[in-house]
């Protein structure tokens, strides 16, 4: 089961399968068919990237922080506060939010907020 389509067509037996080869113990009882397609579909998708997933899930064990979320300039990040939509526009050095460059997405926040905010917090892509 190599491949997205394999996963999200599969039997939750042969789910729990893939997932013990790849995790070495049996899915939690009580797991979703469901999530474990997701954390399956992204094992495949991280190995087609390239890349370990197993060391990269467990980043950080040894007392190191997550590495950051790297966001492409042109990509936009949305977020209602207090009923309205606010977009954000990353850009090559910093943010673009209301016509105005800020260097950093909490300066965003704070802007939008009044209030110290995280800034990947605040837009969601913090863990």
């Amino acid at each position: 089961m190599n491949t997205l389509a394999e996963i999200t067509t599969a039997d939750r037996n042969s789910l729990a399968k893939r997932w013990e080869l790849l995790f070495e113990h049996e899915p939690p009882p009580q797991i979703h068919t469901a999530l474990m397609r997701r954390v399956l579909a992204w094992n495949v998708q991280m190995q087609q990237a390239g890349l370990d997933p197993l060391s990269v899930s467990t980043f950080g064990s040894q007392g190191s922080s997550r590495p950051p979320v790297a966001l492409r300039p042109g990509t936009r990040l949305l977020r209602e506060w207090q009923g309205t939509t606010h977009e954000v526009r990353v850009l090559d050095a910093g943010f673009d939010y209301a016509g105005q460059s800020y260097k950093s997405l909490s300066a965003v926040a704070r802007a939008i907020t009044g209030t110290p905010w995280s800034g990947p917090l605040f837009f969601g892509i913090k863990r």
